[in-house]
């Protein structure tokens, strides 16, 4: 009976083999769905359905803003006019910076003689400055020729010829060869230290004075344009937000059927892209008007003073920054409105 037992209980104890058998089935199992979870095919899958989300999310944004086209359009023409104030006068500060900077290259000294110095004296001492490496060119104005200038352009020309002597100097315009000032002053230090020289005048510091004021100018554009930008977030979230005020119940009825945040936001974000895109572009093309009607004039202007400069609008890559910050923009207006009242919105 004792044997018996034992091999009853020897046949009913099951083998470990056997036991672990469906243990490994079931691992090998989850690691088939596993890799299938993971499978190229399937990521290609979830990457492409979340690509079309956004495109359709992107496409009913854009067309939200058509159908609504009167109020969007009054949207759109006030940020790109903000848009296209600084950028208006950032443009105009470019371009005077430009004309500005041909000006320095047409640096001059001018050096006045003793009235006891003879006009050969001073053609001579012109003749040794031309030698210079470091002058450009040499101008030399007689102390006849100051008189006549004086005489034509003053009119006091009946007083002139009273004068019983000529009490202008001689006159030196010396145009050096480096537009630097460092290095412009110390020609200038050199030559009013030479013989025969009463005076050096640099007609520079006005040149120094203008580039001053265009460095204000550029800054005061900067603290309008981050005005104008805190501006544009402004208009673009209580757009966004009167939008989701509109559409209060519809979105109470997404979260009812199980509809995420990020889904129900996703819509309002482009509608920020596009109103900061559209106002970008708006901006744009008013700069370029403003240039396209300013440049005939401008050039006309130019010819008076023997020029061929024309009027520079916005660079490519200027504008399309332009249009780019515009985005940023709307999209911070768009998620700044979003988190604050799409996330008070709640199915009663």
């Amino acid at each position: 009976m004792v044997r018996r037992r034992q091999g009853a209980s020897r046949v009913s104890r099951p083998d470990s083999g056997h036991a672990e058998a469906p243990l490994r089935a079931g691992r090998r199992g989850a690691r088939r769905r596993e890799k299938a979870a993971f499978s190229p095919s399937r990521l290609g899958g979830l990457g492409l359905g979340w690509l079309t989300h956004h495109i359709q999310a992107a496409a009913f944004s854009l067309g939200r803003i058509y159908r609504g086209r009167l109020g969007s359009l009054l949207t759109i023409s006030v940020i790109g006019i903000a848009l296209a104030m600084p950028a208006s006068l950032s443009v105009l500060v470019q371009n005077a910076r430009t004309v500005a900077h041909g000006w320095d290259s047409a640096v001059q000294l001018s050096v006045f003689m003793d009235t006891a110095v003879s006009d050969e004296s001073a053609r001579s001492l012109g003749r040794k400055l031309e030698d210079r490496s470091d002058i450009r060119a040499v101008e030399i104005i007689t102390r006849e020729q100051a008189l006549d200038e004086f005489r034509r352009w003053s009119g006091y020309g009946d007083a002139v010829d009273m004068l019983d002597h000529n009490p202008l100097p001689a006159l030196i315009v010396v145009q050096p060869a480096a537009t630097g000032s460092d290095a412009v002053g110390a020609i200038a230090r050199e030559l009013g230290n030479m013989d025969g020289v009463a005076g050096v005048q640099l007609d520079q510091e006005w040149l120094e004075r203008f580039f001053a004021l265009l460095d204000i100018g550029q800054r005061t554009i900067t603290a309008i344009a981050i005005f104008l930008a805190l501006a544009v977030i402004v208009i673009i979230g209580n757009t966004i937000r009167l939008d989701i005020l509109n559409q209060r119940h519809e979105i109470e009825v997404m979260k009812l059927v199980g509809a995420t945040d990020a889904f129900i936001r996703r819509p309002f974000l482009y509608s920020g892209l596009w109103y900061g895109l559209l106002a970008g572009m708006l901006g744009w093309i008013l700069v370029a008007g403003g240039v396209g009607l300013l440049s005939g004039p401008v050039y006309d202007l130019a010819a008076l003073y023997e020029s061929d400069y024309r009027l520079q609008g916005l660079p490519l890559l200027t504008g399309l920054g332009m249009a780019g910050s515009a985005m940023a923009l709307g999209w911070a207006g768009s998620w700044l409105a979003v988190g604050r009242h799409l996330y008070a919105i709640e199915p009663r």
